[in-house]
């Protein structure tokens, strides 16, 4: 199980990471493109959007989703709205910190602009 202040620390450890959450929600980006944040569910057509903050998008390509979804729906799962979109969502009372945190990482690399991968991975 990840909590909120662990998921911060983990997020915030990526090289220039910045942290925009919120009071009810998480979000993480890298040059202004979010990797991580709390998932929003629509419970009924049109109607609003409220946080499930037991529940983190996490960017990750298409593939990669589908494969962690199979492999593990108790931990990984989708929705309508996120079909075809390149994140996965994640259950933090059932993932492990290890499998989040590299999660994360692939998130960063994806979703940071190439001057910053240049910094960081060289």
């Amino acid at each position: 199980m990840v909590d909120a202040p662990a998921l911060r620390r983990m997020a915030l450890k990526l090289p220039e990471a910045v942290d925009g959450s919120g009071e009810a929600t998480l979000s993480f980006t890298v040059g202004g493109k979010g990797f991580a944040w709390t998932y929003l569910v629509r419970e009924r057509p049109k109607g609003p959007r409220r946080p499930r903050p037991e529940v983190l998008a996490v960017r990750c390509d298409l593939a990669r989703k589908e494969m962690l979804i199979a492999a593990a729906p108790e931990r990984f799962f989708d929705d309508d709205h996120y079909r075809g979109y390149p994140a996965v969502l994640v259950r933090l009372e059932a993932v492990e910190a290890d499998e989040l945190a590299a999660l994360l990482r692939d998130a960063w690399r994806l979703s940071a602009p190439k001057a910053i991968l240049r910094r960081y991975e060289a």
